[in-house]
């Protein structure tokens, strides 16, 4: 049995995890482990590939999110196994599936002793404003409307420097735009509906960094995604929004205080479940997969690629 890791050298000390994972590897009794770097001009695919080619039977993602997504879409449907080392800001995969964040000796020992867990991958068709046409997948949500600006407007300096908090600038500049949409949309074989929104958002699992709990029906294995459509419209509106996401949503439903309060629907936030998804909108919409920028759309259409990778997780007991 041989691994591959799959890194980017910004976020990790190499040194520190190559000593860990010769340790992890001699007492799991695996070969020596294979390392291949991400680049600014290729961010995990050629290496994901490589690592594919030589014929590995587990691909570790070492870097952020983006790295995490781009060796996943790479080597999701072929019969390797995953492993997270999670080293970024978000690291929205790893949390949502509850792996240990910031300890380095349990994501390597999980990469090589673990259980497999088969989760969904999200594909994405992204059509441009030129006509073209591009393919992804992503792992947890990809987004348009307000949070897609806010990644537009995020000062990426800003962010190495400060982290998260480089988000709330990002946020205000995001909020003064007019952030309507104007949509037709469509669900599985349903027919095309209009919209006007704020925000549009497909998610594969439900909780953004800060333990927000977004979508919180969603689950990341079971060939659905949770499509949230978000219309407030005035300051009343905007505080029953928060309200929900922030207290209903990340305090009252993780506590015996569900059975209580239960569940209040609110007209400006309305939830749906799909395995495909579509839309079109009137002007091009800056979109994002995963917390990554990825230009701006005149339309998209999403696809479940169920059980399509095979993640490690902590043995269990």
């Amino acid at each position: 049995m041989r691994a591959a890791v799959v890194y980017n050298p910004v976020k990790i000390d190499l040194d520190a995890v190559k000593a860990v994972v010769d340790r992890e590897q001699a007492d799991a009794g695996w070969d020596e482990t294979l390392w291949f770097e991400t680049s600014k001009e290729d961010p995990g695919r050629g290496a994901a590939q490589e690592a594919l080619d030589a014929g590995v039977d587990l691909v570790i993602a070492a870097g952020g999110d983006g790295t995490v997504r781009i060796v996943a879409e790479t080597v999701a449907d072929h019969d390797v196994a995953f492993a997270l080392l999670p080293s970024g800001t978000g690291n929205l995969l790893a949390r949502n599936m509850n792996l240990t964040l910031d300890d380095v000796d349990h994501s390597i020992r999980t990469a090589f002793t673990g259980d497999e867990r088969a989760i969904d991958l999200g594909r994405i068709e992204i059509r441009k404003e030129d006509g073209s046409v591009a393919r992804h997948a992503f792992l947890v949500m990809a987004g348009v409307g307000i949070d897609a600006k806010m990644l537009a407007a995020t000062d990426e300096e800003l962010k190495a420097k400060i982290g998260w908090l480089a988000y709330v600038k990002a946020i205000v500049v995001a909020l003064r735009d007019e952030n309507v949409l104007h949509l037709r949309y469509r669900l599985d074989d349903g027919s095309r509906k209009r919209l006007k929104a704020n925000t549009v958002i497909v998610g594969n699992c439900g909780t953004l960094t800060g333990n927000i709990l977004l979508l919180p029906d969603a689950s990341i294995d079971d060939g659905l995604f949770d499509v949230l459509l978000l219309s407030p419209e005035g300051v009343g509106s905007w505080l029953q929004v928060i309200a929900k996401v922030v207290l209903e949503n990340g305090i009252i439903r993780r506590t015996p205080l569900r059975k209580l309060f239960g569940e209040r629907p609110i007209d400006a936030l309305n939830y749906v479940q799909a395995r495909r998804f579509s839309a079109r909108f009137e002007t091009p919409q800056e979109i994002e997969l995963d917390g990554d920028g990825f230009g701006r759309a005149v339309a998209f259409r999403t696809t479940v690629d169920e059980g399509a990778l095979r993640v490690r997780v902590p043995q269990e007991g």
